[in-house]
C-alpha cells in the first residue's frame, strides 16, 4: 500500500473492473446498431464510413476479450481517490535507478491514460529496456478529470487550468514531492503550460507535444481554430497545408464548442456512434504517412473506445473544450513570457498540424506562434515519424526524449 503523507491517510490500489450488466448492454446495444447507408465514400469523404466502421461494431459486439484487456489495465499500480472535489485515477510507478524522477504524464481528446502505457516501463527502469538507470522516472499517469475512470464529473465548468490545481495537489499533497516533472500532449499540453505557469518553481520542468497558445479556445472567435483566416489569400503551398489542416481538426472543435451537450446524447446512446467519432479522429489525425491498421490493432481501438463507454464520460471529456470558453483561466501572475517553467518540446511531422516537412519549418513556425509563451525553451526535438498521437504511435522517441530532456534538468 502506497502511504499518503500529504494528507496523512493511505492511498487504497485501485483496480478496473467493470459489472457484467454494463458489458451485457454494450453488447446489446452494439449487435442492434442500424448502420448507416453510405454510397460513395469509399475514401471516406463525407466521414468515417459504414464499411470500415460495420466489421469493428461486429467484433465488439462479439469478439472482444473486455476481462483480458482488464487485467492488462490492472497490471500496472492504480489509485482513485477525490481530490478537492473531483474523483481523480492514475496511475503510480515507482521508478527503478538511483534518484527517480517524479514525472505526470497526461492525455488529451480523444484519448484516453492507456495511450501512455507503451513508455512506462522504458521509463520507471531504463536497465530492463537498454537504458541508464540514472534516466530512471517515478511515473504518474492520471486520466483527466470527466476522462475515463476519474468520473463521474463533479465540477461541471472543469477545464485546464482546474486540471492544473488539481493535478498539482496530486503531485505535491497527495504523493508528497516537493518537485517533480510534466509530460503532455493534446488537451493534457494546456494543462502542462498552465502547470509551467503557475507552478513553475515546483517543477524540473515541462515537456510537451503541443506549443498550443494560452489563451486556446478564448475570445469571439473560440469555436474556430482559423480566427476568421482567408485561406484564398494564401501562397499555393500553404494554401494547401492549411486546408488539409482545416480538413482534419476543424470539425470536432466547432462541434464541442458549439453544440458539445447535443451530439453527447447521441453519442452517450450509441456505442457505435461513439465509435464512430472517435475513431474518426485517431485515424485521421494518426501519422499521414503512416500505415494506420498496423500502428493502431483492432484491439487497442476497442479498449480505448470500451474506456469512454464504460465510464459515460464522452460527453464530459467533451465539456473540457466549452469550458475553455465559457471559464476563461485568468492568469495566475504577471511574469512573461507566460510559461516560466524550462520547457522541451517532441513534435511528429507526420501530425496534420502544421503539415510542414522539415524541422527547419517545424521549429520556424515554433518560433512564431506558440513558442513566443515560453520563456525557458530547452530541447526542441522533431520525428519525422508520427502523427499527434506520439506517445502511443512512437514511444521510442518519445522515452529517448524525455530521458535526454530530463537529464539535463534533474
Amino acid at each position: 500500500m502506497t502511504t499518503d503523507s500529504g494528507l496523512g491517510r493511505p492511498l487504497e490500489p485501485y483496480a478496473v473492473h467493470i459489472e457484467q450488466n454494463v458489458l451485457d448492454d454494450l453488447r446489446s446495444r452494439l449487435r442492434t446498431t442500424r448502420f448507416a447507408s453510405d454510397p460513395e465514400n469509399e475514401d471516406e469523404v463525407y466521414g468515417l464510413s459504414t464499411a470500415y466502421l460495420r466489421p469493428l461494431v461486429e467484433f465488439w459486439a462479439d469478439g472482444f476479450d473486455w476481462r483480458a484487456v482488464e487485467a492488462k489495465l490492472n497490471s500496472f499500480n492504480q489509485h482513485r481517490l477525490d481530490v478537492d472535489g473531483t474523483p481523480v485515477h492514475f496511475i503510480h510507478e515507482r521508478g527503478k535507478g538511483p534518484a527517480p524522477v517524479p514525472l505526470i504524464l497526461m492525455h488529451g481528446w480523444p484519448w484516453t491514460y492507456w495511450h501512455w502505457n507503451k513508455v512506462i516501463g522504458p521509463l520507471t527502469d531504463p536497465a530492463a529496456h537498454g537504458g541508464d538507470p540514472a534516466d530512471a522516472f517515478d511515473v504518474i499517469v492520471p486520466s483527466l478529470p470527466g476522462f475515463g475512470f476519474s468520473t463521474p464529473l463533479t465540477n461541471p465548468r472543469e477545464n485546464y487550468a482546474s486540471m492544473a490545481e488539481r493535478f498539482h495537489t496530486l503531485m505535491t499533497r497527495v504523493l508528497g514531492y516537493e518537485k517533480y516533472g510534466v509530460g503532455a500532449a493534446d488537451y493534457g499540453a494546456l494543462v502542462g503550460a498552465r502547470l509551467g505557469h503557475k507552478y513553475a518553481d515546483s517543477l524540473y520542468g515541462i515537456h510537451l507535444a503541443k506549443d498550443m497558445p494560452p489563451a486556446m479556445f478564448q475570445g469571439d472567435r473560440y469555436w474556430d481554430l482559423t480566427n476568421g483566416q482567408r485561406t484564398e489569400d494564401l501562397p499555393e503551398d500553404s494554401r494547401a497545408r492549411t486546408l488539409k489542416f482545416h480538413d482534419t481538426y476543424v470539425s470536432h472543435v466547432a462541434a464541442h464548442l458549439l453544440d458539445g451537450q447535443t451530439l453527447t446524447h447521441g453519442l452517450n446512446d450509441s456505442p457505435a456512434g461513439m465509435l464512430a467519432w472517435i475513431l474518426r479522429r485517431w485515424k485521421k489525425w494518426s501519422d499521414r504517412d503512416g500505415d494506420f491498421e498496423a500502428t493502431w490493432p483492432v484491439d487497442d481501438i476497442l479498449t480505448f473506445a470500451t474506456i469512454y463507454w464504460v465510464t459515460e464520460s464522452i460527453g464530459t471529456s467533451i465539456r473540457a473544450y466549452k469550458n475553455a470558453s465559457l471559464y476563461p483561466p485568468q492568469p495566475a501572475n504577471k511574469r512573461e513570457p507566460y510559461v516560466q517553467a524550462p520547457a522541451s518540446f517532441t513534435m511528429q511531422l507526420g501530425d496534420a498540424f502544421p503539415g510542414v516537412d522539415s524541422a527547419e519549418e517545424r521549429i520556424a513556425i515554433f518560433k512564431a506562434g506558440g513558442g513566443r509563451f515560453y520563456g525557458d525553451v530547452r530541447d526542441f526535438y522533431v520525428h519525422k515519424e508520427g502523427g499527434h498521437f506520439g506517445p502511443y504511435e512512437n514511444p521510442e522517441f518519445w522515452v529517448d526524449d524525455l530521458r535526454d530532456s530530463y537529464r539535463k534538468l534533474r
